[in-house]
Order: C-alpha cells, then structure tokens, then sequence
C-alpha cells in the first residue's frame, strides 16, 4: 500500500524540511532492493572524489519504492517553488558514504534547476551532517532518516565525515519545469 502524500513543511530563509509519511516502511524496501542491485543495473556514476562516486544513478524502477519518495518530494518541491507538480520535471540519484567518506562542498546550479533536494534512507547517528553554507556562515543539519531537505540549487553544501561502521544512504534530486 503506498504510503499517504504529506504536505507540511518546516521553512527557514535557507532550506525547507519535511518528512516521508511510513518511512520506515519505505526505506525499508529502498534499502533491500538497493542491496540486490548489481554493477550492470546502474546507468552512471559520476562524482568521483576521494575513492568513491558521489553520485549513482539508475532508473525508477529498478527500486520500486523511490517512486512513493519521489512522489513526495514531488509535491514537496511543488508547494516550495509554489507550481503544480505537474509542471515540474525531477531527477534523481543515489549517494552512497561508506564508514570515513564525505561530500565535498558544490552546488547543483545547473541554470535550468529550480529546487535541490536530499531525502535520507539510512542515516545512522554521527554519519555525517548536511552544512549549508553561506557567505559568513554555515547552518549544520543532522540527518535523520526518512526526512527531506530542500533548497536553491545555488546553495553551497557539503556533507561531514562518516565516523560510524555503517553506510549512510541517501537521494539527491533536483527540480525543474518540465
């Protein structure tokens, strides 16, 4: 059964925060499908800084249950940006930090990308925090599992180190008009 569309957001100047309805569910089934993928399912891996692709792509449907995050995210972006979600076209991609690694600081700007996005399937505790980086300061997000932060494809960001034994995974996305 697919999980209920929520639409309350919590909104600062900075990002927007929200939460996947059932996530435990659905990540659940995110990350035994995830863990049945082979090499050959796998479209792309671009990113590759410190040993590791930070970005993984594949398609929807090789994990059935991103669509439900997707969908979301979807109607997330579209109260943000204030459209119909009809008019909005997403894309997204798997990040993988195993124990030790981190996510260099960049910006998805893209000029044709309205919304960037990550929703956090496993998120241990202490494996590595969102830092939103502005001009003079930075603004530190610690993850948890089954939550959605939104921003402006301009924002600087990167991720801390992973200090656990486990692996982090999470969706990047980005947001355009279709």
């Amino acid at each position: 059964m697919a999980p209920q569309i929520n639409s309350t957001l919590i909104t600062n100047s900075l990002f927007h925060t929200g939460f996947m309805p059932d996530a435990v569910n659905v990540n659940q089934q995110i990350l035994e499908a995830y863990l049945q993928l082979e090499d050959k399912d796998f479209i792309k891996r671009t990113h590759f800084f410190y040993g590791r692709y930070e970005n993984i792509y594949l398609q929807r449907e090789r994990i059935p249950a991103i669509e439900w995050v997707l969908v979301q995210a979807e109607k997330y972006a579209s109260d943000v940006l204030q459209i119909r979600s009809t008019q909005l076209r997403s894309g997204f991609w798997i990040n993988e930090m195993k124990p030790g690694a981190v996510t260099t600081e960049h910006d998805h700007d893209e000029n044709d990308e309205l919304l960037s996005g990550v929703y956090y399937v496993h998120a241990p505790n202490n494996s590595g925090e969102l830092n939103i980086i502005e001009k003079y300061s930075k603004t530190v997000i610690t993850p948890q599992a089954g939550m959605f932060v939104f921003f402006a494809p301009t924002i600087r960001h990167s991720v801390g180190k992973n200090n656990t034994e486990k692996n982090r995974i999470s969706l990047g996305m980005n947001f355009g008009l279709t």
